[in-house]
């Protein structure tokens, strides 16, 4: 009621807004919509934007529509429904989403929101020499599709101008090192993914893009690399490891990991056993060796084991995985528990509270308690409530579920999006933060493109 008063006054033209009919009219005929991406429709992916839409009739409703096709083909969409303010503009920094893919002030709603047109697929990027390009389109009136009022283009890069890109061949070690602009030398980071195998090179890039030497490494299902996760010799990750300590644009004297999901139990055996290791951050990881078996000289660590029985099938046919692993703190299955206490470096721990892979924050905990009764530095632990298990650089969709190349099926990997979005913009600037302070003891600010 107060609504349809408003519009009835705002029609009327009374003086409160200072408009008459014949204005009104005038100007929703002759004046064209704009759509505006500030401070630059190019920018880094982890870069937020100012989204604004001018030229609209004053109230005009209004469906902003955003499309992203990866580089297989995959569409991706998101829909949110606005009303323009009394001056026929939108500011997507402080106009609230009526409706649609997300709802309220979300100035990012419209990138973090996309989803899938087909079920169970995950937004990747895999040649991070060319952007992801955004069409954004505001569309006259909800519901139905109207006319097409204005559009525009937000191409999104994943590596800086002047950064390298360098493929690394240097014995075993199939991996790409990212360099930023400039002479160097730079805190160096490694980056490890989870069961997927390849070699993203996405975070990699990005992390390049902000003033860190990092090498995304591949360790199977790459080249000659092993085919499979039957077993993984440390060997292979310490020449990795002696690549970037030698390296003379890497700053020494030690050197960052970062591992995802299966990467993160790579990472806690590398920082247990290897030289060199100075910070480790871990995104949903595991404190057990998980998947294959892990060769170091003479230690051999068993994958932890796990019982299919405790698979939950929802209706829609989704597995939900979260129990499956044994508990690693109980017999026999503290074999398999990797000996973190041996590392000297620090250790941040991200956590998603709604991970449905795995007990993130449960593993995380047993890390920090054998740290500390060994009387080594006090992690950092940080757990987001919504989130799910991967958590990737700022306004990545979340991907509530999809195949698990081990599992055979859909998993639920948990999360609600605009928690877990949330989660995404703080962690990666927590990972940033704590990769600067430990490595050459800086602050590490926001960088822009």
């Amino acid at each position: 009621m107060l609504l349809s008063w408003r519009l009835r006054k705002a029609a009327a033209g009374l003086p409160r807004w200072g408009l008459r009919p014949s204005s009104l009219m005038h100007r929703s005929a002759s004046m064209a919509a704009s759509l505006s991406i500030s401070p630059s429709p190019h920018c880094l992916f982890d870069a937020p934007v100012r989204v604004q839409v001018s030229g609209l009739a004053p109230l005009q409703e209004v469906t902003l529509r955003t499309s992203l096709t990866d580089e297989s083909g995959e569409l991706f969409q998101s829909s949110a429904q606005y009303r323009a303010d009394f001056n026929g503009e939108l500011d997507l920094s402080r106009s609230p989403a009526l409706g649609g893919s997300y709802s309220g002030v979300e100035q990012m709603g419209w990138l973090w929101a996309l989803a899938p047109s087909k079920p169970f697929k995950r937004l990747v990027k895999r040649d991070v020499l060319s952007p992801f390009c955004l069409q954004l389109e505001v569309l006259e009136g909800h519901g139905a599709p109207g006319k097409l009022l204005c559009k525009g283009t937000n191409e999104r890069s994943f590596l800086r101008e002047g950064a390298s890109r360098i493929p690394v061949r240097e014995g075993r070690v199939r991996a790409t090192l990212f360099l930023p602009p400039g002479a160097g030398p730079f805190p160096g980071i490694i980056d490890i993914s989870g069961t997927g195998g390849g070699l993203p090179e996405y975070k990699a890039s990005l992390l390049a893009s902000h003033g860190f030497a990092a090498l995304a490494l591949a360790y199977y299902g790459y080249e000659d690399l092993p085919k499979n996760m039957k077993e993984f010799h440390l060997e292979y990750f310490e020449e990795a490891v002696n690549y970037m300590l030698q390296h003379p644009q890497v700053e020494g004297p030690g050197i960052g990991l970062l591992g995802h999901s299966k990467g993160g139990d790579l990472v806690i055996a590398m920082a247990a056993f290897l030289k060199g290791i100075t910070a480790s951050a871990i995104i949903n990881g595991c404190v057990a060796n998980v998947a294959a078996f892990l060769h170091y000289k003479d230690v051999t660590i068993p994958p932890l084991g796990f019982d299919t029985k405790r698979i939950k099938i929802n209706k829609s046919g989704i597995a939900n995985i979260v129990d499956v692993l044994n508990n690693p703190l109980e017999e026999p299955n503290r074999k398999s528990l990797i000996p973190v206490e041996k590392a000297d470096g620090h250790f941040l721990f991200i956590v998603g509270q709604d991970d449905k892979n795995w007990k993130s924050e449960f593993f995380a905990r047993i890390a920090s308690d054998s740290l500390l009764e060994h009387g080594k530095n006090k992690p950092e632990i940080v757990c987001y409530p919504g989130a799910g298990h991967y958590i990737e650089p700022p306004f990545f969709p979340m991907c509530p579920a999809s195949m698990h190349l081990l599992v055979g099926f859909p998993v639920l990997w948990g999360g609600e999006p605009r928690s877990h979005s949330l989660a995404q913009e703080d962690s990666w600037q927590k990972i940033q933060d704590f990769f600067s302070k430990h490595l050459n003891g800086q602050d590490h600010g926001t960088s822009k493109l």
